[in-house]
């Protein structure tokens, strides 16, 4: 039953690229922005993990929870310090600022701490062999692809159960029309950096958890990879991220298991180019007429 083993292994990784790929596409369904420095606050969420628990002595959930809480923090002062006065203008000024947040935080990180690699340590939750059906899958993957299916249905229900939800949706509709009905577009924008960003502290946690082994840029394949994986399940799209992340996961590891493991990065801009050709808008995007 190996091919058990290999998608549960899969889905495990791809709710990593889920957790990150979810950051972009809420933030570009409210603002229209690809947020190219999101891989590196996924960088920051790994490292203040590994902090917690190497320095701090806390288990793996408070080094979660101190991630996701630290990260939304950061979201919040990247989108006041760069993006805010960029609402108005061009999308080539705000990607290319993008861009260069991303490089900031990368290379600030690398200043004040070197580029030298850390190491999770082992033993941070139990890592036992479970038997199902015939296939043995690590605790580990399972206590993965749990924490981020309940982050996943906790972010669904924050969408659209609460109030800072309904802001969301109603300025990803229309923000001249929200803010004639009183919603406070800013904050709502700053509402929805904080929980993109604390979702990619969360998945750098759970990365340095499963890779154990994390580095200043390491939130760059990543990052590129969660973006494809919000293309493919249609940008603006929550569910399509959520589907993105965990198709690209899959077939990452049906490569790998095939024997291919040298071109498993290369499968995820192999999917980008299908996508884009024969279906731009993603798999549950729509296609929407822009005027220019």
């Amino acid at each position: 039953m190996e091919w058990l083993q290999q998608l549960i292994n899969g889905v495990s990784l791809g709710s990593i690229y889920a957790l990150i790929a979810l950051g972009y596409t809420m933030v570009y369904g409210i603002i229209k922005l690809i947020n190219f420095a999101h891989g590196d606050v996924f960088m920051i969420g790994a490292f203040v993990g590994f902090y917690a628990v190497t320095y701090w002595n806390v288990g793996f959930f408070p080094a979660l929870i101190i991630a996701m809480i630290l990260c939304a923090i950061l979201g919040v002062v990247i989108e006041r310090l760069a993006y805010k006065r960029l609402r108005n203008a061009t999308r080539i000024a705000a990607l290319i600022t993008a861009i260069g947040v991303s490089l900031l935080i990368e290379y600030t990180m690398i200043y004040f701490r070197g580029s030298q690699i850390e190491t999770y340590p082992d033993g941070l939750v139990p890592n036992t062999k479970i038997d199902i059906l015939g296939a043995q899958i690590s605790s580990q993957s399972l206590l993965i692809l749990g924490v981020s299916i309940s982050l996943m249905v906790l972010l669904q229900f924050i969408v659209h159960k609460t109030k800072i939800g309904k802001a969301m949706r109603a300025v990803s509709h229309d923000a001249d029309a929200a803010r004639l009905m009183g919603i406070n577009v800013d904050n709502t924008i700053s509402a929805t950096f904080a929980i993109g960003s604390a979702l990619a502290g969360a998945a750098g946690v759970i990365f340095g958890l499963y890779y154990t082994r994390i580095d200043p840029l390491m939130g760059l394949l990543p990052g590129v990879k969660a973006f494809v994986a919000a293309v493919l399940g249609g940008i603006g799209s929550i569910p399509g991220a959520m589907t993105g992340g965990m198709l690209l996961g899959v077939v990452e590891t049906v490569v790998s298991g095939l024997g291919f493991s040298l071109w498993r990065d290369a499968a995820a801009f192999v999917i980008l180019i299908i996508i884009l050709i024969f279906r731009p808008a993603g798999i549950f995007g729509k296609n929407t007429r822009e005027k220019v």
